[in-house]
């Protein structure tokens, strides 16, 4: 999908109709834009970012590891020493 669009005096810009619809955008959805090269900009909502994230840890760390469990553990033990 794709659409033309101009950027204001204001320097603001309106998403065409049909990208929001073809993204799930709606009005006050919050989103994060992200500048990847000259001339590009990639729009994601926080959850897809968080989503993006994950991802990228999830290929890093192995299942079995739960890192949630060892940042309490590590929380747990710097809390002993003080």
């Amino acid at each position: 999908m794709s659409a033309r669009a101009r950027i204001n005096r204001q320097g603001r810009i309106v998403i065409p109709a049909e990208c929001r619809a073809a993204a799930g955008l709606k009005p006050g959805d919050e989103l994060i834009v992200e500048a990847v090269g000259e001339g590009e900009l990639h729009l994601r909502t926080p959850a897809q970012a968080i989503k993006a994230a994950q991802a990228i840890v999830a290929r890093r760390v192995p299942s079995e590891r739960d890192l949630v469990a060892e940042l309490i553990a590590e929380r747990r033990a710097e809390a002993q020493r003080e």
